[in-house]
């Protein structure tokens, strides 16, 4: 289970923020994921409230985003949604020649009080 692993960065960075801007409490962690980073987000969200506890994010909630991954084609010049077996042009079935989204895992904001 590599979520355990992706909550603890999560937290270390939402701790050094914390500390940076002075705040005793955050309340809610927004996050993107891509459909292709194979990250379950109930075992991340999971992960990081067992983790969290004791610390400046104990009790927040961890909002997740997913976004779906999305090809180019080349030959097309289109963007489309693919599914994660699946990364043929619906138009001409051509191959996408670049994945422009799905892969994300970032930290967006941090709420605090």
């Amino acid at each position: 289970m590599h979520e355990l692993s992706i909550a603890q960065s999560l937290l270390a960075i939402v701790q050094d923020e914390s500390k940076k801007h002075g705040v005793s409490q955050v309340t809610r962690v927004h996050v993107r994921i891509g459909t292709l980073s194979a990250i379950v987000p109930e075992a991340l969200t999971f992960s990081f409230e067992v983790i969290s506890e004791r610390t400046v994010a104990e009790g927040a909630a961890l909002d997740i985003e997913v976004v779906s991954a999305r090809g180019r084609c080349d030959d097309c010049n289109i963007d489309f949604k693919i599914d994660t077996t699946l990364f043929l042009c619906p138009q001409c079935g051509g191959i996408a020649s670049e994945i422009i989204s799905g892969k994300e895992l970032e930290i967006t904001h941090i709420e605090a009080e």
